[in-house]
Formats: C-alpha cells, structure tokens, sequence
C-alpha cells in the first residue's frame, strides 16, 4: 500500500469520526480507492473539516442534478434536474433557429432530452453543446425565451434554474430530509469545477442558498 493511499484512507477515517460525533453520517466521508475513481471526481475524503462531498457514492446524490427525482414545473413533467437542464439546448419548434441550422443533425428531440436521466441525459447535452459552439450559440430557451447560458451573472438562467431545483426539492422530500440534514457543513460539488464557472452551474451553493432559505419557511 502507497504511503499516498494509506494517508488518504487514515484522513477519510478522522472525517468519518468526527462526523459521528456530530450526528452526522459517517459514510459520507467514507475513503475511497483513488484507482477505481473517475477522473472528475471528487472523493468524500477529499476535503476539509466542516465540509462533504455531494457524492453520488451515498445518499448525498440524491442532491445532483443527475439524481431520477421526478418533479413538475409549470405544468410538466421532469425525472431528473439535468433531463430539463440539457433539454433547453435543444430547438423546441420547427421555426427554432437552431432547428433550422444548415447541415446540423441533432441526435434527439427536446422532448426526448426532458425524459432523461444522470449520464444518458448529459451525453445528450455535450452533443447539443457541440452544435451550439460550432454555430457560435451561447443562449438556450425555456419557452420559446431565449437567456444567456455561459454567463458569470446571476440573470434569467440562473433563476430559472434555482427555481427548478427549488420545484425538485419541494416535490422530494427524501431530497428535502437529506439537505436539511447538511445543515452546518459546506456543500462540495462531487466533480471538478472552474473557479469562474457560471453561478448556475455551482449547485452546491445553490443547495446551500435553498437550505437556508427552508430554515425560514
């Protein structure tokens, strides 16, 4: 055994135990074998104290947006944060700019995209994010409205999104038991993240934003 290896199992066990004796799970800071990792992830043991890992190795996944917890929004339907997320890079009617593209062949239709769970509904997004760059496009729409989608502002997708996450976690209540269980610790999103990502794609702090807006109602 690595001495690497063996440090990062003797840190996951001091989390695990601190984590008991603050009532909270200590499978949540379980240590992983960093060979059976994937190259985005990261480990429950990979943090600091008073922090956890969004892990989708524990029952913390269930607060990824990758997670098959069915909700409405507005009148419809979703299985998954993501399935509705991807979807909106997808053209939503035949006189959608993006439908009518020259030589451009999207692989599914939106509403395909919005039945769509964890990597089956990301994949779908990667192609779509695919076509939008080659054609410059950096906005998707959400009925029939166009927002701006790699942006560093708080603006419509950013909202759009909270809303969406607020609509998931209202609609769960095993999602709304296990945030609420978080409570006094920092979220850690689960894979790597550019320090000047887009707020609406840092869910961790949009979760704690919610967590501390559920305290109050």
């Amino acid at each position: 055994m690595s001495k690497l290896l063996l440090l990062s199992i003797l840190l996951g066990a001091c989390l695990s135990a601190l984590s008991s004796e603050k009532g909270y799970p200590a499978i949540w800071w379980k240590s992983v074998d960093k060979t059976s990792a994937k190259w985005w992830e990261v480990l429950p043991q990979d943090v600091k104290s008073g922090e956890v890992v969004l892990s989708k190795r524990n029952q913390l996944g269930l607060l990824s947006n990758f997670a098959h917890t069915p909700f409405k929004f507005e009148g419809r339907t979703y299985q998954s944060v993501e399935g509705l997320w991807q979807s909106m890079k997808y053209p939503e009617t035949r006189q959608d700019k993006r439908f009518l593209l020259k030589n451009t062949k999207w692989d599914h239709t939106r509403l395909e995209v919005e039945k769509m769970i964890a990597y089956e509904a990301k994949k779908a997004g990667s192609l779509a994010s695919k076509i939008m760059k080659a054609n410059n496009i950096n906005w998707v729409t959400y009925k029939g409205k166009r927002m701006t989608y790699n942006t560093h502002k708080k603006g419509e997708h950013y909202n759009l999104i909270k809303k969406i996450m607020w609509a998931k976690v209202l609609q769960n209540k095993n999602v709304k038991d296990i945030l609420l269980r978080t409570k006094g610790l920092v979220l850690i999103p689960d894979h790597k993240v550019e320090k000047d990502a887009p707020p609406a794609w840092k869910y961790n702090i949009i979760w704690m934003e919610i967590r501390a807006e559920l305290k109050k109602l």
